[in-house]
């Protein structure tokens, strides 16, 4: 019996946010115990520090910089109307794979790919869609950072009331209910916990920044934590849907983020956040429960990065990719394979490489070699205690930037987050 897909995917999330990854508040009872139940990733990592590039090799199971709209950092509001800037419906995605495979398909959240005319869910392998098309929205008024009221069912912009973590949460419970018996593919990407920080009980906060949703004046820990505590709610009634139509033993469900931390977050012991290529900016919360395959309890050291959900989820599926648009992620669930992977950012000329326990990182053309299993705050810059570790794996990241298109010089960067986010080795 084919498996059902879950991925869930939180917005701006910290390392050490979450209960199990040793957060310091008790925000997650839900996402621990799915942890509990399943596989826990130590060295996770988006395939990006920043929203649109992750998403856009979530959905292609490729490198980001294979398409325009992934060189973006990330796509802003602005490109309504880019005939560019988005995925090209052209493209394989898992949705469309999945979709042709018999699956049904919604996306519910943040979408961030592109807009219609051109681009939209439901022209990437969706048949449902509900959510904002753009980054970052407000909790209540649902607009985003041009003021642009962003809240849409498939292709129509529809009003509702609402908090939008419990909204998203309320319609993912509703299409799991709706599946019995038919395999399906919820992809659930919340906007929490990005800013504006609004809980539930903070609607006259939305009134009073108005169209200032980046509230740059705004929020606090407390704050953040109770977002994270309302999101994971809403995964505990989505799973609990899972339990209610017999799915749940066969259901393969992910959680993650689709970067690092933002300035309320909790990286320890990592340092960087969101927009850099420091630990704290890639190396996410990675949870993965499938009762039916994998065992309960588990941790693994494993190398994964967000394309790899792609090919594990067809394989798990037994669905071919499509052999235009080889994978570059591979299948964790298979048999574990020494793997590099890299980062590049136009924002201050970031690069950035993994190899073993071993990471090169060049920033504004300062660069670094660390031992992260030594040294995972990236302070001790071992490039010349070992030059030939050093040189070894800058030719190799020189090989493989060689093999991606250019960065094209018309990418934009959107800083939104202020100057704290922009941490580098000292």
């Amino acid at each position: 019996m084919r498996p059902n897909f879950i991925f869930i995917l939180a917005d701006d999330l910290g390392y050490a946010d979450l209960g199990c990854y040793g957060g310091r508040a008790p925000c997650s009872p839900n996402l621990d115990r799915m942890a509990a139940q399943g596989l826990r990733f130590t060295d996770g990592y988006s395939n990006s520090p920043v929203c649109s590039p992750t998403r856009f090799a979530l959905a292609t199971g490729r490198w980001q910089y294979r398409l325009r709209g992934g060189a973006d950092e990330p796509i802003a509001s602005r490109a309504r109307g880019s005939e560019v800037l988005g995925l090209p419906p052209e493209h394989p995605t898992l949705a469309s794979l999945l979709r042709a495979a018999g699956y049904a398909t919604a996306l519910i959240g943040k979408w961030h790919l592109g807009f219609p005319p051109r681009f939209s869910p439901l022209k990437s392998g969706y048949d449902e869609y509900f959510g904002p098309l753009a980054g970052g929205v407000d909790y209540f008024s649902h607009c985003d950072p041009a003021g642009v009221h962003d809240l849409y069912e498939g292709e129509r912009e529809v009003q509702r009331r609402g908090y939008l973590t419990d909204l998203l949460s309320e319609r993912a419970v509703e299409f799991v209910k709706r599946q019995k018996g038919r395999p399906f593919l919820l992809s659930l990407h919340y906007t929490a916990p990005h800013w504006p920080w609004e809980t539930r009980a903070d609607e006259a906060e939305s009134r009073r920044i108005g169209a200032k949703i980046a509230h740059l004046d705004g929020g606090s820990v407390e704050t953040y934590l109770t977002m994270i505590r309302e999101m994971d709610e809403g995964i505990g009634r989505v799973l609990g849907a899972l339990e209610d139509i017999g799915a749940a033993g066969n259901t393969f469900v992910v959680f993650t983020s689709d970067n690092g931390g933002e300035r309320f977050s909790d990286t320890w012991p990592l340092v960087g956040k969101k927009m850099d290529l420091l630990e704290g900016g890639i190396r996410v919360p990675c949870i993965a429960r499938w009762p039916a395959r994998l065992p309960a309890g588990r941790t693994t050291s494993q190398l994964a990065i967000t394309m790899d959900w792609v090919p594990t989820f067809l394989a798990a599926a037994r669905v071919a990719s499509h052999p235009d648009y080889p994978p570059d992620g591979i299948d964790l669930v298979g048999k574990a394979v020494e793997r590099d992977l890299y980062w590049r950012m136009k924002f201050r000329d970031q690069k950035a490489m993994r190899s073993a326990n071993w990471k090169y990182l060049s920033i504004e053309g300062n660069e670094f070699l660390f031992d992260l299993s030594r040294d995972p705050r990236e302070r001790a810059n071992y490039a010349k205690r070992n030059p030939e570790k050093f040189l070894e794996l800058k030719d190799r990241y020189r090989a493989w930037e060689a093999a991606m298109p250019p960065i094209p010089p018309d990418a934009k960067v959107s800083l939104v987050s202020g100057p704290e986010n922009l941490a580098q080795p000292s």
